[in-house]
């Protein structure tokens, strides 16, 4: 049989008319980088890395994506970006060390300068207004003080000088060995947070010394030229061993993990950076929560349970920032991740996607987040390898993609 011409023609068009749109549906489209800090080997002095994955925008599943880059050091512990997401920080704790790299559109980092400390650091943040890096760090030996907070100002991301920095001790046990844990700021920019735990009155497997309450919230008020002021009545008790915390988008609430007591305690901003205990609280996690995050509209928190290797979720009742179990499901219900959960986060362009950073598991778990049940689907293909140990992530939208946000 004989095609016309104008038949041929016909056929072709309609071959590829089906074979575009077949194309089109099967594109892969990232929206999301995850950068994941880890370890090139697995020995203790093996260089750290930062490897960059990308996020099916259909899907949540990750790839690999821009080349794997050298953290700095080694021992890499802690990651923050800028809220215009053009640059990123790691901190290093095998040569103490606050490495800022540069990202550009396409996910690819460029180191542009560091600064080195003379304590370890543990944990890392930057002002939502750009304009300074928070890094909380201490001595390993004991001296007093034993733990800081560094304010180091940032100009387009480049990291300058040391504007400030406070001396966490316990009220009455000042010469008691202090290890922090995490420091976050509100999104208003107007208090910075730090959690630690009192080693001399919390040590297990060792000696204590020390009848202080083990555990501490300590909360700054940020002034004109970066001037961090002590609130009144910080630090405030906050269990045995707080391990992470967080805030809302609204600035109305923050919320801290207790590693030792499998809880999770609430606390109400009140005017300036002051803070007030959450009715109802703490309120009940899995084993040894480690690691926090909310969602980019403020409804539900994730953390991670270290021992228990899965997530606890909650709703967040927006008048009270009182947590609750997920709506469909029994409460306290958790979901599982791979080996030794330690670092937490949801993606910024959708709000539709959560993935851990699995110490021991050596890859990261991802999760589809249902937006309006908060519940959580475990993603294709997941989990994903990585290098060894990974200890922390951050998510960056792909280009210029417009994020999920709250306004206060």
């Amino acid at each position: 049989m004989k095609f016309s011409k104008l038949s041929q023609l016909v056929l072709v068009s309609a071959v590829g008319l089906t074979l575009a749109t077949f194309l089109t549906a099967c594109q892969l489209v990232t929206i999301d980088f995850i950068f994941v800090a880890d370890s090139a080997g697995t020995s203790s002095g093996s260089a750290g890395q930062i490897q960059a994955f990308e996020v099916d925008a259909f899907s949540g599943a990750l790839r690999m994506g821009p080349p794997t880059v050298p953290s700095g050091g080694t021992g890499p512990i802690s990651m923050a970006v800028t809220t215009d997401y053009n640059n990123l920080y790691v901190a290093n704790q095998g040569n103490n060390s606050v490495v800022h790299f540069t990202i550009s559109a396409n996910g690819i980092l460029a180191q542009a300068g560091s600064v080195t400390l003379t304590t370890t650091p543990v944990y890392i943040a930057v002002s939502p207004a750009n304009n300074y890096l928070y890094v909380v760090s201490y001595a390993p030996s004991a001296v007093t003080p034993s733990a800081i907070l560094t304010e180091y100002s940032l100009s387009s991301g480049t990291i300058g000088s040391v504007t400030s920095t406070q001396s966490l001790t316990v009220p009455g046990y000042t010469m008691d060995i202090v290890v922090p844990t995490s420091v976050t700021v509100l999104a208003n920019a107007d208090a910075v947070y730090v959690t630690a735990y009192d080693k001399s009155a919390y040590n297990p497997g060792g000696s204590t010394n020390s009848e202080a309450n083990p555990g501490w919230l300590f909360s700054y008020s940020i002034g004109t030229s970066g001037a961090l002021t002590a609130t009144a009545s910080s630090p405030y008790q906050a269990g045995v061993k707080p391990s992470a915390l967080t805030t809302d988008p609204t600035s109305r609430f923050v919320y801290v993990t207790d590693y030792a007591s499998d809880e999770l305690i609430g606390y109400t901003v009140l005017d300036g950076s002051a803070l007030q205990f959450m009715i109802g609280g703490p309120f009940k996690t899995g084993s040894e929560p480690n690691a926090i995050t909310i969602d980019p509209r403020g409804i539900y928190i994730y953390l991670t349970n270290s021992l228990a290797s899965n997530l606890s979720a909650y709703t967040i009742s927006l008048p009270t920032g009182t947590p609750s179990g997920i709506v469909g499901i029994a409460s306290g219900a958790n979901y599982t991740t791979d080996t030794d959960p330690v670092s937490i986060v949801v993606e910024p362009s959708l709000g539709r996607y959560v993935y851990t950073a699995n110490f021991l598991g050596n890859d990261v778990s991802g999760f589809k987040l249902d937006p309006n049940t908060g519940a959580l689907t475990a993603n294709q293909a997941t989990p994903y390898p990585t290098g060894a140990n990974p200890t922390a992530l951050i998510a960056v939208p792909h280009g210029n993609h417009a994020v999920e946000t709250v306004t206060p």
